[in-house]
């Protein structure tokens, strides 16, 4: 039981103070799920944030999903779940009985300006970190670099891209091996 009030609690802590969605919360659950509770090593977390986006729903709630799962099973998925989801649900409710009223107003407009230009930088930061450990020789850095231009031309699903970039992936593995057996 203690396991599963520790998911709900770490859950709902990356969920009452990370902004931005699913993105800005991946640094956040990385710290709190591999380096504060032991419960998945970087590589493990990195293999949640990859199944985790092509998985129908908001990355942050998936990952939760997947962690609490691996941790404590059915039951620990729904407390990793709700854990991260019942802070925004709060928050939303408050917002939404008040912000009607405030929306307009110019220390408002300006304080959500600003909050977006953060999220941006909290984006980049998870970027950037996955990036150091997921492009690790020069055909993960091709498909880190065909992958990126495609998807910022947005002409391709990223459910698309997530499956040709794992068969890419699998076929320069491939013939790697073959070529060291040759």
């Amino acid at each position: 039981m203690k396991l599963v009030i520790d998911l709900f609690i770490a859950f709902a802590k990356i969920g009452s103070f990370t902004f931005g969605g699913g993105y800005a919360m991946l640094p956040m659950i990385k710290k709190e799920v591999v380096e504060r509770h032991g419960w998945a090593s970087d590589n493990e977390i990195l293999d949640y944030f990859a199944i985790s986006q092509v998985t129908p729903g908001v990355i942050a709630v998936n990952t939760a999903t997947f962690v609490g799962y691996k941790i404590g099973g059915l039951v620990g998925a729904i407390a990793a779940t709700l854990g991260v989801i019942f802070p925004s649900i709060v928050i939303i409710a408050i917002i939404a009985a008040f912000l009607t009223n405030f929306a307009s107003l110019p220390a408002v407009v300006h304080a959500f300006n600003g909050i977006r230009a953060c999220v941006c930088v909290l984006i980049l930061n998870a970027v950037y970190n996955m990036a150091k450990k997921s492009v690790i020789d020069i055909p993960t850095a091709i498909i880190f670099i065909l992958v990126a231009i495609v998807a910022i031309m947005s002409v391709v699903s990223p459910f698309i891209l997530v499956i040709l970039a794992g068969v890419l992936g699998f076929i320069i593995q491939y013939f790697k091996l073959r070529k060291k057996v040759d």
